[in-house]
């Protein structure tokens, strides 16, 4: 495989991951308002398991992405840490609150309003916009 060839693929996986991850959330935006006590239809279990896939290992992925780019890894290491740790701490609440029995409108609702949550949407902004054009 050629170097465009494993750029083009980590790009769109990068893509792809930061995709999952806005429209859960716009979804949730939309099911908070919805005020239901409980998840009648699977939906919201659907974005919240797309949701953690797309999160999941996020931190080591974007090291090997900016080693795939060929850029020096040394600027990017401490934010990638800090992406990282918003990411493994979105992930655990996304995991708690799928492990609930009925997901509640103010449920979803309080998740989005997580910091862990609302940082880690910022920080791929961050670095989505950092990497663009590379």
């Amino acid at each position: 495989m050629s170097d465009n060839d494993s750029k083009t693929i980590a790009a769109r996986e990068l893509s792809a991951r930061s995709d999952h991850i806005e429209e859960a959330y716009e979804f949730f935006l939309a099911y908070a308002a919805q005020g239901l006590q409980s998840d009648s239809n699977s939906q919201v279990r659907d974005y919240l398991t797309k949701f953690d896939r797309a999160v999941d290992g996020l931190g080591p992925f974007l090291t090997d992405y900016v080693a795939t780019l060929g850029l020096d890894p040394a600027p990017f290491k401490g934010f990638i840490g800090v992406l990282d740790r918003d990411a493994r701490d979105a992930q655990a609440a996304a995991q708690m609150v799928l492990a609930q029995p009925a997901i509640a409108s103010q449920t979803i609702d309080n998740f989005n309003a997580n910091i862990h949550v609302r940082a880690l949407l910022t920080d791929l902004f961050l670095i989505d916009e950092v990497l663009k054009g590379r």
